[in-house]
């Protein structure tokens, strides 16, 4: 059995021989051969732990045979006999294993009792040393680690669908590879912490995840987990740690240039050094909430509807929030995710007053102080501010500030930072107006990236639109299919994914209402909502059902399983077609095409 580590060092280092010029003997990119992840197959340590052991055991059982033969015995006739070597090895075999047959070929003598005596401790001496070294060998962390590696080493290599490589399995992990097994989408999962690797066992996942305990930093563990895997689609950096984060990135865009890469990270400083390897798309989900709270300012439909859509299957639909556009804000807490809402709140042309401790650098006009003090919340003037933001790292402070600020104003609109998941149910029942979950907000852009092809696009463009028309579209959603998230999807109306409609939609006279109605009774229509049209580089946003449909036409669609499929048959069959377009029964099967053509002649 190779080291399958080495194997993937040595495929990227051909790979990196045949990227030499012509004209320079020089690499176009190195690869560091050394991995803290290698380890030597698990049968050859097996061996190496249990050296010394089987070299007892075999010493024992050589010399206790050796006994047997040389020891004079008796036959049943009282004449001298010796066992054969094949006797005494078989004698051994037994007893040694504690099946025991009695003495044979023959009765022993005393001699030969005493020497078998001897033997049998000697024996049980060395299953001894040998069982508890195996048993030491078992809890050893290097042995459990190369057998991880191993079993984890399959499960990726028999992997046959697409996968993705996810690099970090905290919350933000565990709500993506939940919803994109939903989607039935495979996930390969890497992190530090074994903990995290364990409840992988106990998730409810309709596929087995492969998951393994290692340093995304180090690219040899990015290998085993299936980097060089031509069914790896792409590659998420969701750790905790941005550096981290980092290193995936720029291994990913150093060995597989052509993945696209998912980071996140909460430093503007690392974010450029991202971009400076190929073109991740990086994450920022303090400088995503600043622009929800500007979006939600301007279009509270447009931000309700972006929010559901990202949410994943079976989300219930948001509440329509109204930021207030005018007035003062008081920002508690000034790192981070202080400055970029900060920056975002005044961009609104909005009065910002920051509350920051005296013994921190802000390089902004501050009140000193904690904003739960009640001295600090006057001079803040939060009686008489419309917003107020808790945006500290600390759950237990941003809570503390949420109870004073209501006390002192309770009309205020409040947004909080929720830093650890078992903080949820406090700031649930303090029902802040608007929360920052950054686990969710990473895990529901990546969804929107990742699910469907064209829901991101989508997503784009809604912010363009009117409210007007955002609100009417929820309303069209909701009522169509309920408050509760469905399936979103894309099919391409050309010969290769809806055959049957190929004839209709030459003819340009098939509309969106007509090609909705249900394969089953035509006077229905399906429960389904065209969101996007995609027509060359033209995308037309939320049709009416009066839109004509053309060949090549890419739809996103937004319905339920059943309307899901019963438009694939539509789609595909031709008979289901023909009675949607025309309301006539077309027999579909040769038995009754034939009988159909009888009957005419």
């Amino acid at each position: 059995m190779g080291n399958r580590l080495l194997d993937f060092w040595r495929r990227l280092l051909g790979r990196a021989e045949v990227a030499r010029g012509p004209a320079t003997s020089r690499l176009r990119w190195r690869v560091p051969f050394a991995s803290s992840a290698q380890a030597e197959a698990t049968i050859f340590l097996v061996l190496r732990r249990m050296r010394a052991p089987l070299i007892v055991l075999i010493v024992i059982f050589a010399i206790s045979v050796l006994g047997l033969k040389l020891i004079p015995g008796q036959d049943a006739t009282g004449a001298p006999y010796r066992m054969t070597f094949f006797d005494a090895f078989y004698f051994m075999s037994y007893t040694a294993s504690t099946i025991g047959f009695g003495e044979l070929p023959n009765a022993f003598t005393a001699g030969q009792r005493l020497w078998v005596t001897a033997t049998i401790y000697l024996t049980v001496i060395g299953w001894a040393y040998a069982i508890g070294s195996l048993l030491a060998l078992l809890q050893d962390r290097a042995f459990r680690q190369a057998l991880a590696l191993q079993h984890f080493t399959r499960k990726v290599a028999r992997l046959r669908e697409p996968f993705l490589l996810v690099a970090g399995y905290g919350r933000t992990g565990e709500l993506l590879a939940g919803s994109f097994d939903t989607l039935g989408r495979r996930v390969v999962v890497l992190d530090v912490d074994p903990a995290r690797i364990d409840s992988l066992e106990l998730g409810s996942y309709s596929s087995d995840v492969p998951g393994l305990v290692a340093d995304a930093r180090d690219p040899g563990h990015l290998g085993v987990a299936g980097l060089d895997n031509p069914r790896c689609e792409a590659v998420l950096a969701l750790t905790n740690d941005d550096e981290a984060n980092l290193a995936v990135t720029m291994t990913a865009a150093l060995l597989r240039p052509d993945l696209p890469v998912i980071a996140r990270t909460i430093s503007p400083a690392i974010e450029d050094r991202m971009h400076a390897f190929g073109t991740p798309t990086i994450v920022n989900p303090f400088d995503r909430f600043g622009d929800h709270l500007r979006i939600a300012m301007r279009a509270p439909a447009s931000f309700q509807l972006m929010t559901w859509l990202e949410s994943g299957p079976g989300a219930e639909l948001p509440e329509r929030g109204r930021p207030p556009r005018h007035g003062k804000w008081v920002m508690c807490g000034y790192g981070r995710f202080g400055r970029e809402v900060t920056e975002d709140l005044r961009a609104e042309g909005l009065d910002v007053t920051v509350v920051e401790p005296a013994d921190k650098e802000h390089g902004t006009p501050t009140v000193a102080g904690q904003g739960f003090e009640p001295d600090v919340m006057e001079k803040a003037g939060v009686a008489d501010a419309v917003g107020f933001v808790a945006g500290t790292d600390n759950d237990t402070s941003n809570l503390s500030l949420v109870a004073a600020a209501r006390r002192v104003n309770p009309s205020l609109f409040v947004a909080a930072r929720q830093n650890l998941p078992s903080s949820a149910p406090l700031f649930a029942v303090m029902d802040v107006d608007a929360l920052l979950v950054p686990a969710e907000v990473v895990a529901h852009e990546v969804f929107a990236q990742l699910s469907t092809p064209l829901l991101w696009r989508f997503l784009q463009h809604v912010p363009q639109q009117d409210d007007a028309w955002a609100a009417a579209l929820v309303d069209r959603l909701t009522s169509h299919c309920g408050r509760h998230m469905q399936e979103l999807w894309k099919v391409r109306l050309n010969h290769e994914e809806s055959p049957a409609l190929t004839g209709w939609l030459a003819s340009g006279e098939a509309t969106i209402g007509d090609v909705l109605r249900d394969p089953d009774d035509r006077e229905q229509r399906l429960p389904i909502v065209v969101l996007m049209v995609l027509r060359g580089d033209d995308a037309v946003m939320a049709p009416d059902d009066d839109f004509v449909l053309a060949p090549g036409d890419e739809l996103l669609l937004y319905g339920t399983a059943p309307a899901r499929r019963a438009f694939s048959s539509t789609m595909l069959v031709d008979g289901a077609a023909e009675y949607v377009r025309t309301g006539r029964h077309v027999p579909t099967g040769w038995l009754w095409r034939r009988f159909t053509r009888a009957g005419r002649d």
